[in-house]
């Protein structure tokens, strides 16, 4: 495939994340189409553990996905522990609510030692509490889940910031009082505007 012929020679290609490429969900079925491919002995023959499906959290796709049997890995751009703060922060969340999305990740399968992916991007003052890490603790509660928190990436014009450093590792440490596995995700490029977050185009005019 292009994908392996275009390695440098004595590398191979190890794991595949379906993210920032648009949602996948959205496009359902050349998602899976390509799953598929690339778990077939005759495609990469890559294992499905090493096949992440990264999602904004559209429920429907989430339900449709948990049918098919791929045994992949789910991650959830989550980011809020209310829906007035994802309402506000992440728009498809007026579609499907934080109660309604932690349900279909309740009922997706998850393969022993897999765990859920939560991605949440810390926000100053707005997600960033002690309050929030507590409520995300509850919120989970019956998920195999692990949370990548990272710290989030100004860039001109955003309107947010990034939280003191303090005040992440506390977040983090009270998923971890209740046994929450959390890692703290630094994101590389941040120097140039190419990290977690940032890429856009600037123009001149």
């Amino acid at each position: 495939m292009a994908a392996r012929a275009g390695l440098p020679e004595g590398t191979r290609l190890t794991h595949i994340v379906y993210m920032g490429m648009g949602e996948p969900l959205a496009n359902y079925a050349a998602t899976v189409k390509s799953i598929r491919i690339l778990t077939d002995p005759r495609g990469l023959a890559l294992a499905p553990r090493r096949i992440t499906v990264s999602t904004v959290g559209l429920v429907s796709g989430i339900e449709r996905l948990a049918k098919e049997n791929l045994r992949v890995n789910l991650a959830i751009s989550l980011h809020a522990t209310s829906n007035e703060i994802r309402d506000r922060i992440m728009p498809v969340n007026k579609g499907f609510a934080i109660e309604e999305l932690l349900q279909a990740c309740r009922r997706f399968p998850v393969a022993f030692r897999q765990r859920i992916t939560f991605e949440y991007v810390l926000l100053e003052g707005i997600n960033d509490g002690a309050e929030d890490a507590r409520r995300l603790v509850r919120l989970l509660k019956g998920i195999r889940a692990k949370i990548n928190l990272i710290p989030f990436n100004d860039w001109e014009g955003s309107g947010f910031q990034r939280p003191p450093l303090q005040r992440i590792l506390g977040f983090q440490a009270i998923l971890l009082e209740h046994g929450v596995r959390a890692t703290v995700r630094w994101s590389k490029g941040e120097d140039i505007g190419a990290a977690c977050g940032q890429l856009k185009e600037t123009v001149s005019v």
